[in-house]
């Protein structure tokens, strides 16, 4: 060997044991946790191999994420991790992770500590069920290009709402497939393709024939979204049970009917301007309908389904930003004569600057805050797209300084909104505008300027603990959450919800100071505990709590058990 080869390798044998020290210094000094388990598919707890495992830090600012891929025995390691609080998913194709036979969205949490090794995790998979059909017309041919989705109904913001669960558009043969669906109550609903006959008819090509040839107008007919086992009212719909790794047949059969409609005109219109016309469900949270204004104002929306709307116009071209929203209910009836006078947006800005006695600092690049509304229309919020655009959330610059452009008008609450991390802790102590509290009165925009004061403090209280099960024994990945006093139950920023992990502790952040029951559920649908409707279902089952500024709580919570599993 020659010399300057031998020095290389002596040279690179010392960087290697020197990397090896490092890392097993790291490991024994208690720098990085590590964790290992089994994914098994259930039932039967087979072993599951090339299940893709990834840990995602909750405060990606302080940790960090990894992935493990199970071997043909289904086990898996991961090591290195940065301490903290984690969430754990698995996912294999054509399976999905359950918990007690539910399936497991938002995976499990974990908290690891500085040198912990955790062991024998068991990651449950279930097969997933299938929904696959045909789509055909009113003579049995093919409809391609329709729309199946597959539908629950679920709480956003405490309030029930559609979700969507599983869509694919049928093909060439009208055949559909939709995957990947946990075992659970469901509703099918199908759309029809564009009907190119009345897109044409909703530019006024159609009205302006009839005006020419005198003859009158005829009804306008349409497929209309159906839903199973064939109707085109939701109320009517009959829900599919679905198990772990069904496939689940449903054939659709789409005959056209009379189109209910919106008509209408924007009024007051600055000169050379245009209005866009979009409709949205409240019950959907979607944006499913759209109409383009005609040169005198007026406007036609085909082929709506019943249901509860909010109808938005948007002003393009104007000196400044206009906008108009009304809500609908569509019944059995088309709408006429609707009249929508836009209006101009507001302006929200001001500061927003730490209280000096909280002893503390924030960092504004981490910290946001939303405008919620106070009418409950947040989801009617979402479709605006105006002008400068309007957005629910407004970042804090170095300063303090924020602002909300084009604001519609309406009723608002202000919250933080942020990852934690280092103001974890914040909470809002007031918001003034000009010489009133805004804080439990709201804001009221209408147009013009709002100036606003906010106050934040660094001492929102802490409440940690232990959620247990009815013998004591505590309890993984409950929902934890503070509900403020009865008066409040309506504001959701007044909440603080988390989830207990592995050890059943859980703490929350940022508390406000007030009165509080502190509940905990094993399950919980979606955002239900918004509810106050809901919440009185467990009235008097919580944990009583009062928090002052600069508090910290510990208290143990017993769980409320699955409906399903109670006796």
């Amino acid at each position: 060997m020659k010399p300057h080869s031998a020095c290389l390798l002596i040279v690179l044998i010392g960087v290697s044991a020197l990397a090896q020290v490092s890392g097993n210094t790291v490991g024994k000094s208690g720098g990085r946790a590590a964790i290992e388990g089994m994914v098994t598919k259930e039932p039967g707890s087979e072993p599951v191999k090339k299940a893709v495992i990834e840990l995602i830090a909750e405060n990606q600012a302080e940790g960090g994420d990894y992935t493990a891929v199970s071997g043909p025995d289904g086990g898996f390691r991961i090591e290195g991790i940065v301490p903290g609080r984690y969430h754990l998913f698995a996912e294999r194709t054509g399976m999905l992770e359950v918990d007690k036979h539910r399936a497991r969205a938002d995976g499990r949490v974990l908290t690891l500590t500085a040198g912990q090794e955790l062991k024998e995790l068991r990651i449950r998979l279930q097969a997933a069920a299938v929904v696959r059909g045909r789509v055909t017309d009113e003579d049995g041919d093919p409809l391609p290009n329709a729309q199946v989705t597959v539908l629950r109904q679920t709480y956003v913001s405490g309030r029930s709402r559609w979700e969507q669960a599983g869509a694919e558009r049928t093909n060439d043969l009208g055949e559909y497939r939709v995957a990947g669906l946990p075992a659970g109550s469901y509703y099918l609903s199908v759309s029809p393709p564009p009907d190119f006959k009345s897109l044409i008819e909703a530019a006024g090509v159609a009205t302006a024939d009839a005006r020419n040839t005198g003859a009158p107008e005829k009804p306008a007919t349409a497929y209309q979204t159906t839903y199973y086992p064939g109707t085109a009212d939701r109320s009517q719909a009959s829900p599919v049970e679905l198990h772990a790794g069904d496939d689940f047949p449903v054939n659709f059969s789409l005959t056209p009917s009379p189109s209910l409609s919106i008509r209408g005109a924007v009024v007051n219109l600055p000169p050379r301007s245009s209005a866009v016309i979009m409709l949205q469900s409240r019950d959907f949270s979607l944006v499913l309908n759209g109409a383009e204004m005609h040169q005198d104002g007026s406007f036609v929306i085909r082929d709506v389904a019943p249901g509860a709307y909010t109808i938005l116009a948007t002003v393009e071209n104007a000196p400044v930003p206009l906008m108009a929203r009304q809500a609908l209910q569509i019944v059995s009836n088309s709408v006429e004569d609707l009249r929508l006078a836009p209006q101009p947006g507001g302006w929200i800005h001001g500061r927003l600057r730490l209280e000096s006695k909280s002893g503390g600092r924030f960092d504004s690049s981490q910290i946001f805050l939303q405008l919620r509304s106070a009418d409950g229309d947040d989801e009617a919020l979402s479709g605006f797209s105006m002008g400068d655009g309007f957005s629910h959330l407004a970042h804090v610059a170095v300063d303090g300084s924020f602002e909300w452009k084009s604001v519609p008008p309406g009723n608002y609450y202000v919250q933080l909104a942020g990852d934690g991390g280092a103001n974890a802790d914040l909470f809002l102590k007031s918001a003034v505008t000009g010489s009133r509290d805004a804080g439990d009165a709201g804001i009221s925009v209408s147009g013009g300027a709002v100036v606003l004061d906010l106050v934040a403090s660094a001492n929102g209280g802490v409440v940690e603990g232990v959620a247990v099960d009815s013998k004591g024994e505590p309890v993984a990945n409950a929902v934890i959450v503070a509900v403020p006093e009865s008066r409040l139950r309506g504001r959701v920023e007044r909440y603080r919800k988390t989830v207990s992990d592995q050890s059943g502790r859980f703490t929350l952040h940022g508390v406000v100071p007030g009165d509080y029951a502190v509940l905990a559920w094993e399950n919980v649908e979606g955002e239900a505990y918004y509810n106050p409707e809901f919440l009185k279902t467990y009235e008097g089952q919580g944990s009583a709590l009062r928090v002052g500024e600069g508090d910290r709580k510990s208290l143990r919570v017993e769980v409320i058990p699955d409906a399903e599993e109670q006796p």
